[in-house]
């Protein structure tokens, strides 16, 4: 499933009798473009650089060698420990979620390469509840960080989420310390962990996991933030500065790394796993990526 902004086609266009759902309108410039070029430049509109929502897995597809990812933990799944129902009971939202995404859960966990560098890898996916993170997510993010321990390679996480997921209550909370804990071991074996921050990272996420990678990047104009800019504009009194939670502002204040574009990644993520785990690799023949730079807030 992926995401698109349906444009409004011109008359000129509809005089045609060119179907609808086959362009995409940018939200920046106003760029008509072919969804079947957007989807293979990864959902970023060539001229513009606007990143649209991308899909866990085609996300995937775009970092990894081809062929080399394999996924684990796809039978761990919600449960629904408090039986929460609001206009809806939890157990039909999660079938919901499972149908319109495609998805087993809003991460999608495993092993894979990134110019010969094997790396345990868990992306996120917003089309499953918001990517909200319950046990489930917890538990599979874990796992993750836990096989890039036990097999003594670096772990990257790319993040996608609206926080906690209120359906599971202490349940979903207590995932922050689990997943920091286990990254707190996975520094204590001096291996590295890369954080991509992509729209949105918000809430538990963002005061767990997200923020605490040795090197954090961010995708352009990703909203990055806790509570949301409305509640701290209420409870601050306060009318908040240009930009606020954005990619840039946080690049800007020094809260994070890197803003790379999603087309650029695979590529910084083979320098930056070459400039922080090449003695993992000296006796294997990895792929050379062009000298990195720190991308210029805009």
């Amino acid at each position: 499933m992926t995401h698109f902004a349906k444009p409004k086609l011109s008359s000129s266009r509809k005089k045609k009798n060119i179907p609808e759902g086959l362009w995409t309108k940018c939200p920046i410039s106003g760029e008509i473009v072919f969804n079947k070029d957007l989807e293979q430049n990864l959902m970023v509109v060539p001229k513009s650089g606007y990143h649209f929502p991308i899909g866990s897995r085609q996300r995937i597809a775009g970092m990894v060698d081809e062929g080399s990812f394999n996924e684990y933990d796809e039978a761990v799944k919600s449960s629904d420990p408090l039986k929460f129902v609001d206009s809806a009971a939890y157990p039909d939202r999660i079938k919901k979620y499972e149908k319109e995404s495609g998805l087993p859960e809003a991460v999608i966990c495993g092993l894979g390469k990134i110019n010969g560098i094997e790396v345990s890898l868990a992306v996120m996916d917003f089309r499953f509840c918001g990517g909200a993170m319950g046990a489930a997510v917890g538990e599979k993010i874990t796992r993750a960080i836990e096989r890039a321990v036990k097999k003594k390679i670096p772990c990257i996480i790319v993040s996608a989420s609206a926080g906690a997921r209120m359906q599971e209550g202490i349940f979903s909370l207590m995932q922050m310390a689990k997943t920091s804990a286990a990254l707190g071991r996975l520094a204590e074996a001096r291996l590295p962990f890369i954080s991509i921050l992509t729209y949105p990272t918000t809430g538990g996420v963002s005061a767990s996991f997200a923020t605490l990678g040795d090197v954090i990047i961010a995708e352009p104009g990703a909203l990055i933030g806790f509570a949301g800019a409305r509640v701290i504009k209420e409870t601050t009194k306060q009318t908040l500065p240009p930009g606020f939670q954005t990619a840039e502002f946080l690049y800007k204040h020094g809260l994070i790394d890197q803003i790379v574009s999603r087309l650029d990644m695979r590529e910084r993520l083979t320098s930056l796993l070459q400039a922080l785990h090449v003695h993992k690799y000296h006796s294997r023949k990895v792929a050379t990526a062009a000298p990195f730079h720190v991308a210029a807030a805009s």
